[in-house]
């Protein structure tokens, strides 16, 4: 409340220093200022621990409330409701209330166990932790414990309230069609809108519909099947269920960890296929720049041969050297010892027959 007065000062004191014409003195700016504190460091109060107000109470009309009100007279808003099991959709539903006007004091009453119970219908929270939890919401300014189910217009006066939030559905209840039908007569009823998909009996639902789920999780958290009101047989049932989880998680762990095992497996023997061929590649290549047709072993042989064959093959006379006729005849000569005849017989060799000897011996060497 104080941010709301404290904006509304700042905005009187703007318009003070405009000029006539509407506009800002030059060098000025706009300044925007939060209509609600955006924490709040105490809960709500409680209404019957708050001292009663003695100035006359005075209803605003819808167009005032909208118009905005003066600071120290904010436009009081009350809401209604059980509030169990305290969820997202309450809060939203009392975050409307608290923005139904520039400058509003948000009021939640609270029905207490007694009359839930009798009109509604069992809650999972007492009064008191349902009291606890609302005063507890940042958009709430008072609360009002032991709500009556049905306003009265003594109860409106005593709590000076100006208007009632609640959703435009019709509320059925307590041998009426609607509660709040007296409230829209008297022009006193601010429609809010519910959120859809959240509320306490879905919560419940879905706790009543997975309540073993919910019974075995409390069993595990070290709560007593008394205290869950489970039989004997369903707690040994709930172990058994659970031991069977279990194992079925660690196979399937094993399942994961074997598929990612051959995975590995899979990607490390692709990359062995992969280096195997370009391997295998490179010895081929290699195999035939040695041993292919045209390879380095052919080329090598080639070689090898010709310088054999040259090595083995006498080397052609010269074309200036003299012929065989041409050459000067020298004399033969003969060892005793490879005549047959006897030295008493030898005569002096003539000379057309050493001639003769000496190109015979030529001709054997060559």
């Amino acid at each position: 409340m104080e941010a709301h007065s404290s904006g509304q000062q700042l905005s009187r004191k703007r318009k003070r220093e405009e000029g006539s014409n509407g506009e800002t003195e030059e060098g000025e700016r706009t300044v925007k200022v939060l209509r609600r504190m955006p924490g709040l460091t105490e809960a709500a109060p409680f209404s019957d621990e708050l001292e009663e107000a003695r100035s006359e109470y005075i209803r605003v009309t819808m167009e005032e409330a909208q118009r905005g009100t003066p600071p120290d007279r904010p436009v009081r808003v009350y809401a209604d409701g059980i509030f169990d099991m305290f969820h997202s959709g309450h809060a939203r539903a009392l975050m409307q209330a608290k923005c139904l006007f520039p400058n509003t004091y948000l009021i939640v009453g609270v029905c207490s166990d007694e009359l839930t119970h009798k009109f509604k219908g069992f809650t999972v929270m007492n009064e008191d932790e349902r009291y606890d939890a609302v005063s507890h919401c940042r958009y709430v300014d008072e609360v009002v414990r032991d709500a009556p189910w049905t306003l009265t217009p003594d109860f409106l006066t005593e709590h000076r309230i100006d208007f009632v939030a609640h959703d435009d559905i019709p509320y059925s209840s307590a041998g009426s069609d609607d509660v709040y039908k007296h409230i829209k007569e008297a022009g006193m009823f601010a429609p809010t809108q519910r959120t859809e998909g959240i509320s306490t009996s879905d919560i419940i639902t879905r706790i009543v519909r997975d309540y073993d789920l919910y019974a075995r999780r409390n069993l595990q958290r070290g709560y007593t099947a008394k205290e869950l009101n489970v039989s004997f047989i369903n707690e040994k049932k709930y172990h058994l269920q659970e031991h069977v989880d279990k194992v079925k998680q660690k196979v399937r762990n094993v399942e994961e960890r074997s598929k990612e095992f051959v995975q590995k497996v899979e990607e490390k023997s692709i990359d062995l296929i992969q280096k195997w061929e370009e391997k295998s590649r490179e010895f081929i290549g290699n195999f035939l720049q040695m041993f292919g047709p045209e390879g380095a072993l052919k080329h090598m042989l080639k070689e090898g041969k010709g310088r054999m064959l040259q090595a083995i093959s006498p080397r052609q006379s010269p074309s200036s050297s003299p012929t065989r006729e041409e050459r000067s005849p020298s004399p033969t000569f003969r060892l005793p010892f490879f005549t047959k005849t006897p030295p008493s017989t030898l005569s002096p060799p003539s000379h057309s027959s050493s001639l003769q000897s000496i190109s015979e011996d030529e001709d054997d060497e060559d």
